[in-house]
């Protein structure tokens, strides 16, 4: 199940809203019950668009599963890519056409959705 807040900004994103600050213009709580995490819009304050209600939510689920999946991804290849540094010296070490063919087969071994 997708983030509270990644189905806001796919909400927002189709509303023609490119950015959502979660510190002044949503603000999100979440009333654990029963250890349970039920988070909820605490505050809304983005003045272009409604507050979203449920079921209009829970249509960005798709979305916002996807955001979240190519996040990791690419969390996963800047691990694997390395510094700058690391790069700039692959490329003066071994020439940038190994450096072009490693990044595309750690793309390659590591796909977005």
């Amino acid at each position: 199940m997708a983030q509270l807040s990644n189905k806001i900004i796919a909400y927002a994103n189709s509303l023609g809203v490119s950015k959502v600050d979660f510190t002044k213009d949503v603000m999100l709580q979440d009333d654990m019950v029963d250890g349970v995490s039920n988070p909820y819009i605490k505050e809304w304050n983005l003045l272009d668009i409604a507050q979203p209600n449920a079921e209009q939510l829970s249509s960005f689920e798709d979305t916002a599963n996807t955001a979240e999946a190519n996040a990791e991804v690419i969390a996963n290849r800047k691990k694997l890519y390395g510094s700058p540094q690391d790069q700039i010296q692959n490329i003066m070490e071994q020439g940038l056409e190994f450096e072009q063919n490693r990044v595309a087969e750690i793309k390659a071994a590591n796909p977005k959705q």
